[in-house]
């Protein structure tokens, strides 16, 4: 029988920002290897679950780009410098989500592999290969390093995150079929989504890579593909309309059996509203102008709207705008088909892509993105501890 101690038990942890995303770091020799004390241990020091959505008892924030944990070991593949596991800490329930990787947290895990001395590299430009294990891939994360640590300064702007820092480029090799196996799961370019119960029939682009996305017009929806996302979690309708959309695609593709089952498996797919570009205001009050990017994107993640775009998002953007007869292509202003500048809440994210169609059907050979991250807190997470009786 298990009773509560009076003392807290402390972990070692690191509190980063990655892009536009925050988490605690925790290397995974730190951690105890029974899967659920882990769990309960991501849970506390996070503050979930919490039906407030404040997260108060920890140091989440209340929304899904702040309420993530990374864990960090050696390789487990020869062609990587580090292993790296992302867990998606719902805010309102107790069930960690490993279904999908994070890129804005991609960011971090270089800086993190360098200060922590995991990876030895001289001065200069650094390269980290992290295997991702969440969809078994590499990330190549490139960045200056002066004095034995990643510098933090710079003149980088990453969208949605105040001020400006030193640019990380994330290039995601061989992003397809991250989640599902296949870069278009269903072997279509579009399908036709339904839900009776709801009296939903829409047209959507199912597309895997780096993570899974399903792409919807946005007005086919009846909306604009500007709203703020307080504009879109305040239309409850809307909110109910994606996660059936969600559910649908989830079974097409092969990531959940059921729609009920889908529903517990809230980390993937996401979905991504689009629209053809257009002067708007972004949330800081900054007005984007038509020709300033090729597409607009609303993401909705974890049952949110997100406040900026998710960098998987963002990169299966860039992916599917390279697939002739898409969603997302058909949406699209035409130019550079290898780089497009995606329009979201808090500003304009440039994405590249390498797509191509062969033989064997469409391709992705990486996928490539800037961000920024900094290192916040290093120490210990305390957690209440408990002892066998």
């Amino acid at each position: 029988m298990k009773k509560s101690s009076p003392r807290q038990l402390r972990v070692p942890a690191v509190f980063m920002r990655g892009g536009t995303s925050k988490a605690i770091i925790f290397l995974a020799g730190d951690l105890p290897k029974d899967e659920g004390e882990r769990h309960r241990i991501f849970l506390r020091a996070i503050g979930s679950p919490d039906p407030g959505k404040r997260q108060l008892d920890g140091l989440g924030g209340g929304v899904s780009s702040l309420s993530k944990v990374c864990v960090i070991g050696p390789p487990t593949r020869p062609d990587a410098d580090v292993d790296y596991t992302f867990i998606q800490i719902p805010v309102t329930s107790d069930i960690p989500d490993y279904s999908a990787n994070c890129g804005n947290m991609s960011s971090a895990i270089g800086p993190f592999a360098i200060e922590e001395g995991l990876v030895p590299i001289a001065d200069g430009k650094a390269v980290v290969r992290i295997h991702n294990t969440n969809t078994s891939k590499i990330i190549e994360s490139r960045f200056e390093v002066q004095d034995g640590v990643p510098i933090v300064d710079g003149d980088f702007v990453n969208p949605g995150v105040a001020g400006t820092g030193a640019q990380i480029q994330l290039d995601f090799l061989d992003p397809g079929g991250a989640g599902t196996g296949r870069l278009l799961p269903t072997g279509n370019v579009t399908d036709l989504l339904e839900d009776p119960i709801l009296d939903i029939q829409v047209a959507a682009s199912l597309v895997d890579a780096t993570n899974a996305v399903v792409f919807v017009q946005a007005e086919a929806l009846g909306l604009t593909g500007y709203e703020t996302p307080d504009e879109i979690e305040a239309r409850q309708d809307i909110m109910a309309r994606l996660e059936a959309i969600r559910c649908v695609a989830s079974v097409r593709m092969g990531l959940a059996p059921t729609s009920d089952a889908a529903q517990k498996l809230a980390g993937s797919p996401k979905i991504a509203m689009i629209a053809s570009p257009r002067t708007y205001v972004s949330t800081a009050g900054d007005t984007i102008p038509a020709d300033a990017f090729d597409i607009s994107v609303r993401m909705i993640s974890m049952g949110q709207a997100h406040r900026a775009v998710t960098l998987t998002g963002a990169m299966c953007t860039a992916v599917a705008s390279g697939i002739d007869g898409s969603c997302v292509a058909e949406a699209i202003r035409a130019g550079d088909t290898d780089r497009i500048r995606i329009g979201h809440s808090s500003g304009v994210m440039p994405v590249n892509a390498q797509v191509s169609h062969g033989q064997t059907g469409w391709t992705v050979k990486r996928a490539t993105v800037f961000r920024t991250a900094r290192r916040l807190m290093e120490g210990m997470i305390l957690v209440p501890q408990q002892i066998e009786d």
